[in-house]
């Protein structure tokens, strides 16, 4: 798939003012969306249903998870799969994942009761480098704040930055860079909490591209 061509689920979603597709999961405030928001009760639904985060269409047998380099140390995401060329589509064309230097706008945020806050504790900062990673299998478990989803073994990873294919050297600036905050909580816990990380991050490198 090209840079920008977008899949013809994508295509099918609503629009908002500027004429871009809304993604399923986007919580809708008074006929707007809020694409920083998630609506209530979606990622339910969409574990139930076996639906796409991305589009709400039913998935097939291969999922892919749009996650930071931090989530594959981990191999957790904070949201449900979605279909390859959604998610691919989603790592290129997404504004906070394709520019490394764009934050969260947290102003005017709906209700909490109105849409679902992120589930364990995420790190603050735009990691620069969007990984697909595509699985057969996922394990939802419950933690602080909600669901995150254990990703099963690695079919394929496809590393992106400002909406092409990363370099090595900015997928390895953005693990050396998020390390030290994983670091940070795993010295919480202990020494074993200290090495099981080490090994992570060493299973983790090996996906790195040469």
């Amino acid at each position: 798939m090209s840079k920008m061509e977008m899949p013809e689920r994508i295509a099918a979603l609503p629009r908002d003012e500027k004429g871009r597709p809304v993604p399923w999961f986007v919580h809708w405030e008074d006929g707007i969306p809020d694409f920083r928001v998630i609506e209530a009760g979606k990622i339910v639904t969409a574990v139930r249903d076996g639906r796409c985060w991305v589009c709400g269409q039913k998935l097939g047998r291969c999922l892919a998870f749009v996650i930071g380099p931090m989530c594959a140390v981990n191999r957790v995401s904070s949201e449900p799969p979605s279909h390859r060329d959604c998610a691919v589509f989603s790592a290129q064309a997404c504004p906070f994942l394709s520019t490394p230097r764009m934050h969260r706008n947290e102003k005017d945020l709906p209700p909490e009761n109105a849409y679902r806050k992120g589930a364990g504790i995420p790190l603050d900062r735009n990691p620069g480098v969007a990984l697909v990673w595509m699985t057969l299998s996922f394990k939802p478990f419950k933690t602080e704040g909600g669901v995150l989803f254990d990703l099963g073994p690695p079919l394929e990873t496809l590393w992106y930055c400002q909406g092409r294919p990363a370099t090595r050297a900015e997928i390895m600036h953005s693990i050396e860079t998020g390390l030290p905050a994983l670091l940070e909580l795993a010295n919480v816990d202990g020494p074993e909490a200290v090495k099981d990380l080490e090994l992570k991050t060493n299973k983790a490198l090996e996906l790195v591209p040469k």
